[in-house]
């Protein structure tokens, strides 16, 4: 089972709002740290009123369709969550599947869509911009 298909099942599972809070919490303290060097300008998503860091890498695959494999951290707690969420869905798939990622269906899925502030739901929207814009980058060179 994929790592997102083990998040939706546990959110599936918890039917209260502060659970499901607190497994966010819990999904972005399991997200590996992203080394100092890493969390520089660059690497930092535009429109997040959080910090949030972003590195993407390829591997060769099918041509012009590579494997995505992205790393993120966050200096606040349920952003991170959200960043770990967002990597379970995108790092490790073929970069066609990251271009058609529809945020708002996962997080509804999610039952976090409808809780999440304008500013996170703002972010999240960033976040998910720039992993579809580096998808469609790799493809293009690819």
């Amino acid at each position: 089972m994929s790592k997102l298909q083990t998040i939706i099942d546990d959110f599936e599972y918890l039917e209260d709002w502060e659970d499901r809070y607190r497994y966010l919490i819990e999904i972005g303290k399991a997200l590996p740290e992203m080394p100092a060097s890493e969390q520089v300008d660059e690497n930092k998503v535009k429109g997040c009123a959080s910090q949030v860091w972003l590195v993407a890498e390829t591997i060769p695959g099918e041509p012009g369709d590579p494997v995505m494999i992205y790393r993120g951290d966050s200096d606040a707690h349920i952003v991170r969550g959200l960043v770990a969420i967002v990597l379970a869905a995108t790092s490790g798939e073929k970069a066609s599947a990251v271009e058609s990622l529809d945020e708002a269906a996962l997080m509804s899925r999610l039952g976090l869509g409808e809780h999440l502030s304008t500013q996170r739901a703002n972010g999240l929207r960033s976040m998910v911009m720039r992993i579809k814009a580096h998808a469609a980058a790799a493809r293009a060179a690819g």
